[in-house]
């Protein structure tokens, strides 16, 4: 583990930080997606996620980065899967990614409140476009889910 301001970053045995994502749909068609300004690069647009607390599950862990991060609240679906970022030694993490049908939107949140952030819906083939410049894994949760929609159709 190792601190940083507000937070605890854990890692797993492989030297992994642990992260839990969340990809906010808005009905259970899931053909549209928020996604929420980065905090270090306002202008771009990220799915909304973060570390793991010390002894906190997985999936409590993506509400609470979406309420966070995105100020929505609603239900849990699927996970997605665990994606692996490895490129160096120092940013490696795995990310575990789930369904998150929102139910309600919060007029403010802690990171807009905080820090400015903003959350805008995108139809889920415009956010694999944007996601795929600045964030090609992230892009790749999205991928995965419209790959999904298209065997169900």
């Amino acid at each position: 583990m190792k601190d940083k301001p507000n937070s605890t970053r854990t890692y797993d045995a492989d030297g992994y930080r642990l992260r839990a994502a969340g990809v906010c749909v808005k009905d259970e068609m899931e053909r549209e997606v928020l996604l929420v300004s980065s905090s270090k690069e306002p202008d771009k647009w990220v799915v909304p996620g973060g570390g793991i607390e010390p002894n906190e599950q997985a999936h409590l862990a993506a509400l609470r980065e979406v309420r966070e991060e995105a100020g929505v609240e609603g239900h849990l679906g699927r996970c997605l899967g665990v994606f692996e970022v490895s490129q160096n030694t120092e940013r490696k993490h795995r990310t575990a990614v789930y369904i998150l049908l929102v139910t309600a939107e919060l007029p403010e949140w802690e990171d807009s409140v905080n820090i400015g952030r903003r959350r805008k819906w995108f139809d889920l083939e415009d956010a694999v476009r944007e996601l795929n410049e600045n964030k090609p894994v992230q892009s790749g949760y999205l991928r995965l889910l419209l790959k999904s929609k298209e065997k169900d159709s």
